[in-house]
């Protein structure tokens, strides 16, 4: 059994990261470099590349703020990827080396931000055995609701639910995929800053750009009466489950039921053949908090509960080596 090493991500990586995400059993589009960095001056860059002998047998995005390592900070989730030939032995060494080089990189705290299964594209939980192994806490847990569809019997929309749609076909509203970014994320913008007093994490530049890098990925689904918009749903596709990364109506497409008519295309018509349609996140405050109605909405069409989990681990000091 020979033993890892660990080096730091650099740009003489960028084709075989991208082929081991390609190749990976718990990757998506969202760790291939050409969507890590669009947000690249945002973030310090500090993901890591683990080897047995000349092999790359996991790798890990992240960024590093002062003596913290996160994974990914600019991502909703984002650990170690793994292919394939990952054991939990192995998951264990892998662990093991990455922390005692953060130690002597001068890390101090490791905030790791695991990928719920529901995007493992084969079982990849090795990484949930070595975080209790070691030691992590659990700091924080988001809640997001899901669909399964290929649930049997089929998930069952609420009566209210129901209704709504019926509402939305009557007034003749019929959904459409765009590439038109711009009206929809200021639209996103505005409902966000109205109700929450938030702004979204993407402009509309930036999803035009990554949508144009990942087409067949990020996909936008729209319903307008006229020239109006009434509601938008921008949609991951990571091949297993797709995300709702944006989901907005205006009070007008609100009363229609608009953004409900998109949602049903979408879990009926559009993605019927993935295993799951994930809603996102409808807890604040780090997880303490949940906005009850903007869950049970999306209970409303038979979503539920998949936990979005953060973990951290105080790493003792040990004098930083170059």
């Amino acid at each position: 059994m020979s033993s890892l090493s660990v080096r730091p991500y650099s740009e003489a990586d960028r084709a075989g990261w991208n082929q081991f995400v390609m190749r990976s059993k718990n990757a998506s589009f969202l760790f291939d470099r050409n969507y890590l960095e669009y947000h690249a001056h945002r973030f310090t860059d500090s993901s890591l590349l683990v080897y047995e002998g000349a092999r790359v047998v996991a790798i890990l995005p992240a960024n590093r703020v002062d003596d913290v390592l996160v994974s990914h900070g600019g991502l909703t989730y984002g650990g170690f990827l793994s292919d394939g030939d990952m054991t939990a032995e192995l998951m264990l060494r892998v662990f093991d080396a990455a922390v005692d080089w953060l130690r002597r990189a001068g890390i101090r705290k490791f905030i790791y931000k695991a990928i719920p299964h529901i995007y493992h594209r084969q079982p990849a939980e090795e990484d949930s055995y070595a975080l209790f192994r070691m030691g992590f806490s659990l700091s924080r847990r988001d809640l997001s609701q899901t669909v399964d569809l290929r649930a049997s019997p089929a998930p069952r929309r609420t009566k209210g639910r129901k209704w709504s749609l019926n509402r939305a076909k009557k007034n003749g509203l019929t959904p459409v995929e765009s590439r038109d970014f711009a009206p929809f994320m200021a639209l996103e913008a505005e409902v966000l800053r109205e109700r929450h007093g938030v702004s979204p994490v993407h402009s509309g530049e930036e999803m035009s750009l990554l949508a144009s890098r990942f087409p067949e990925n990020i996909r936008l689904f729209t319903v307008s009466r006229g020239d109006q918009l009434l509601a938008g749903v921008v949609a991951y596709d990571s091949g297993v489950a797709v995300h709702a990364q944006y989901i907005a109506a205006s009070d007008a497409g609100r009363e229609l039921g608009a953004a409900d008519s998109i949602i049903d295309h979408l879990l009926t018509r559009v993605f019927q053949d993935r295993r799951f349609f994930d809603f996102g996140i409808s807890t604040v405050e780090e997880g303490r908090v949940l906005n009850a109605g903007l869950a049970q909405w999306k209970e409303s069409f038979g979503a539920r509960a998949t936990a979005y989990d953060f973990y951290e681990l105080k790493l003792g000091g040990v004098d930083q080596e170059s």
